[in-house]
């Protein structure tokens, strides 16, 4: 596994000078090899699951740029670009997805996710102050630049190991726009490092307990045919998926990301990064 990854990646279709971002048109589905991935069950869940929640994201983002309608930088980044992107990963990622796997009902089974998703998206889930809401948005952005690296690990399909990538490179550019902005708001009237890591914490014990789980759920009770001479059950196969997202994590590339927003001197980062490595891992564990 290869933790030391650079927070300066760049798109495999993005120019150098950030001039051009990657298009769904780019991606040739027609290429994929399907004899490389449609046996993998564990693929079909995480792939199939993360294609709910990024298609999803438009509600999250609604509310995320009226929490921010007195900044209109960040509000319009929000709309602009940060919705958007998230839009076009849910779409590359169902595109993908029905390719692979063309009897499963996605719209359906997406239906029937966003039932209950779009009631976990509340304007009462955001931080009031809304710099810990920029610390909070930095620890999800961590969890799915995290999440979609060990995705593509995972991958042994070249066409899904391009996507993967493009989109772990808009995760890593997703978080240093909200590590900016809380910055600029923090330059305006700081907040303490104590509640930092408090918003720190408790989004990121927040990350094992809602979007992944509802989504698999949606998928697991729409599988129909595929997988189904499987004897394992919802809570073993959830359990298997966390626990091998869990092994693969990138713990130190998550580490490093997740106290950017204390604001630490060099010296006192380097010191605590090791010991809260695992802790990490542990929390982030989908």
């Amino acid at each position: 596994m290869q933790q030391n990854v650079s927070l300066s990646s760049h798109s495999t279709t993005q120019s150098r000078n950030g001039s051009a971002h990657w298009r769904i048109e780019d991606i040739d589905f027609s290429a994929i090899d399907r004899s490389a991935i449609e046996h993998n069950e564990d693929l079909f869940f995480l792939l199939m699951s993360a294609s709910f929640i990024e298609t999803g994201s438009d509600t999250y983002a609604s509310n995320l740029a009226e929490h921010y309608a007195a900044y209109p930088e960040i509000a319009a980044w929000l709309k602009d670009h940060w919705e958007a992107e998230e839009l076009q990963h849910g779409r590359a990622l169902r595109a993908y997805v029905e390719a692979v796997w063309p009897d499963f009902p996605w719209q359906q089974a997406y239906d029937s996710f966003f039932a209950e998703y779009s009631k976990l998206c509340t304007m009462e889930e955001l931080y009031p102050d809304q710099r810990l809401e920029m610390v909070a948005r930095c620890v999800v952005e961590t969890g799915t630049t995290a999440y979609y690296h060990t995705l593509r690990e995972l991958s042994g399909e070249p066409v899904l190991s391009e996507l993967l990538g493009n989109i772990r490179n808009d995760e890593v550019s997703h978080f240093k726009h909200f590590l900016k902005y809380f910055k600029e708001l923090q330059d305006e009237s700081p907040v303490g490092r104590a509640r930092i890591a408090k918003a720190l914490y408790g989004r990121l014990k927040e990350l094992r307990e809602s979007d992944s789980d509802v989504a698999l759920r949606h998928v697991w009770a729409h599988k129909g045919r595929y997988f189904a001479d499987s004897t394992t059950s919802f809570d073993d196969m959830a359990k298997h998926i966390y626990e091998l997202v869990s092994r693969r994590l990138p713990a130190d590339l998550a580490v490093r990301m997740l106290l950017k927003p204390m604001l630490l001197p060099s010296k006192v980062e380097g010191l605590i990064r090791t010991p809260i490595s695992k802790i990490a891992t542990h929390m982030m564990s989908y």
